[in-house]
Protein backbone atom coordinates (compact mmCIF):
# COMPACT_ATOMS: atom_id res chain seq x y z
CA UNK A 1 0.00 0.00 0.00
CA UNK A 2 1.32 3.51 -0.65
CA UNK A 3 0.46 6.48 0.16
CA UNK A 4 0.37 10.49 -1.59
CA UNK A 5 -0.62 13.61 -0.48
CA UNK A 6 -1.44 15.45 -3.55
CA UNK A 7 -2.94 18.91 -4.16
CA UNK A 8 -6.08 19.12 -7.91
CA UNK A 9 -6.62 22.37 -9.39
CA UNK A 10 -9.94 21.81 -11.29
CA UNK A 11 -10.83 23.95 -14.24
CA UNK A 12 -14.37 25.23 -13.88
CA UNK A 13 -15.52 22.98 -16.49
CA UNK A 14 -15.13 20.14 -14.38
CA UNK A 15 -16.47 20.93 -10.92
CA UNK A 16 -19.16 19.35 -11.06
CA UNK A 17 -17.69 16.11 -12.40
CA UNK A 18 -17.55 12.98 -10.02
CA UNK A 19 -14.12 12.96 -10.54
CA UNK A 20 -12.82 11.92 -7.09
CA UNK A 21 -15.50 9.49 -7.07
CA UNK A 22 -14.25 7.90 -10.35
CA UNK A 23 -10.86 7.65 -8.15
CA UNK A 24 -12.40 5.13 -6.11
CA UNK A 25 -14.16 3.09 -7.90
CA UNK A 26 -11.96 2.89 -11.21
CA UNK A 27 -8.50 2.62 -9.30
CA UNK A 28 -9.52 0.99 -6.04
CA UNK A 29 -7.72 4.22 -3.89
CA UNK A 30 -8.79 5.29 -0.70
CA UNK A 31 -9.17 8.93 -0.25
CA UNK A 32 -8.99 11.50 2.86
CA UNK A 33 -9.69 15.13 2.33
CA UNK A 34 -7.27 17.92 3.75
CA UNK A 35 -8.51 21.05 2.45
CA UNK A 36 -11.12 21.79 -0.15
CA UNK A 37 -12.32 24.97 -1.99
CA UNK A 38 -14.54 23.93 -4.99
CA UNK A 39 -17.33 26.92 -6.21
CA UNK A 40 -19.63 26.33 -9.49
CA UNK A 41 -17.98 28.18 -12.39
CA UNK A 42 -14.63 29.04 -10.49
CA UNK A 43 -11.90 27.08 -10.54
CA UNK A 44 -12.13 24.27 -7.73
CA UNK A 45 -8.95 23.31 -5.10
CA UNK A 46 -8.56 19.81 -3.55
CA UNK A 47 -5.97 18.53 -0.83
CA UNK A 48 -6.02 14.88 -0.64
CA UNK A 49 -4.52 12.17 0.78
CA UNK A 50 -4.59 8.90 -1.34
CA UNK A 51 -3.90 5.43 -1.08
CA UNK A 52 -4.08 2.06 -2.66
CA UNK A 53 -1.35 -0.05 -4.96
CA UNK A 54 1.34 2.02 -6.91
CA UNK A 55 -0.42 0.76 -10.19
CA UNK A 56 -3.50 2.06 -8.60
CA UNK A 57 -1.94 5.24 -7.94
CA UNK A 58 -0.37 5.50 -11.57
CA UNK A 59 -3.47 4.98 -12.93
CA UNK A 60 -5.21 7.15 -11.07
CA UNK A 61 -2.56 10.09 -11.33
CA UNK A 62 -2.73 9.44 -15.37
CA UNK A 63 -6.56 9.66 -15.52
CA UNK A 64 -6.41 12.80 -13.21
CA UNK A 65 -4.50 14.07 -16.09
CA UNK A 66 -5.96 12.70 -19.01
CA UNK A 67 -8.95 14.92 -17.45
CA UNK A 68 -7.49 17.94 -17.60
CA UNK A 69 -7.14 18.35 -13.66
CA UNK A 70 -3.35 19.48 -12.76
CA UNK A 71 -2.02 17.52 -10.20
CA UNK A 72 1.26 18.48 -8.20
CA UNK A 73 2.63 16.94 -4.73
CA UNK A 74 1.56 18.71 -1.67
CA UNK A 75 4.70 19.39 -0.47
CA UNK A 76 5.48 21.82 -3.70
CA UNK A 77 3.05 24.13 -2.03
CA UNK A 78 4.35 24.16 1.77
CA UNK A 79 7.00 26.15 1.81
CA UNK A 80 9.73 26.94 4.64
CA UNK A 81 11.91 29.96 4.46
CA UNK A 82 15.04 29.06 6.81
CA UNK A 83 16.13 32.56 6.50
CA UNK A 84 13.50 33.60 8.21
CA UNK A 85 13.15 31.10 10.77
CA UNK A 86 14.78 32.13 13.87
CA UNK A 87 14.36 28.29 15.75
CA UNK A 88 11.27 30.02 18.52
CA UNK A 89 9.09 26.22 18.22
CA UNK A 90 6.25 28.38 17.97
CA UNK A 91 5.21 26.41 15.55
CA UNK A 92 5.90 22.93 16.97
CA UNK A 93 3.08 22.41 19.58
CA UNK A 94 0.17 23.30 16.95
CA UNK A 95 1.52 21.43 13.98
CA UNK A 96 -0.87 18.02 14.29
CA UNK A 97 1.17 15.44 12.30
CA UNK A 98 4.59 16.82 13.96
CA UNK A 99 5.83 18.03 10.25
CA UNK A 100 7.40 20.83 12.42
CA UNK A 101 9.66 19.66 15.56
CA UNK A 102 12.53 21.10 17.72
CA UNK A 103 15.47 18.73 17.56
CA UNK A 104 16.97 19.06 20.99
CA UNK A 105 20.37 18.37 20.08
CA UNK A 106 20.85 21.29 17.73
CA UNK A 107 17.59 23.27 18.98
CA UNK A 108 16.40 23.81 15.44
CA UNK A 109 13.34 23.52 14.16
CA UNK A 110 13.05 20.77 11.93
CA UNK A 111 10.36 20.34 9.16
CA UNK A 112 9.27 16.71 7.15
CA UNK A 113 6.87 17.73 4.09
CA UNK A 114 5.75 14.37 3.85
CA UNK A 115 4.35 14.72 7.60
CA UNK A 116 2.25 18.01 6.26
CA UNK A 117 -1.24 18.17 5.71
CA UNK A 118 -1.09 21.78 4.82
CA UNK A 119 -3.45 22.87 7.84
CA UNK A 120 -1.43 26.03 7.56
CA UNK A 121 -1.56 26.73 11.62
CA UNK A 122 2.24 27.22 11.45
CA UNK A 123 1.91 29.87 8.75
CA UNK A 124 -0.67 31.53 12.07
CA UNK A 125 1.82 30.96 14.98
CA UNK A 126 4.78 31.62 13.41
CA UNK A 127 5.87 35.54 14.09
CA UNK A 128 8.72 35.73 11.07
CA UNK A 129 6.38 34.40 8.30
CA UNK A 130 8.73 31.25 8.21
CA UNK A 131 6.03 29.08 6.77
CA UNK A 132 4.17 29.75 3.47
CA UNK A 133 1.50 27.47 2.30
CA UNK A 134 0.72 28.59 -1.88
CA UNK A 135 -2.77 27.81 -2.86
Amino acid sequence: MSARRIVLRFPHRLVDQPIVCNLVRRYDLDFNILKAAVTPREEGLLVLEIQGSEDSLQGGLDYLAEVGVLVQPLSQDVIRHDARCIHCGACTPVCPTHALWLDTTTMHVEFDSNKCIACEHCVKACPTRAMEVKF
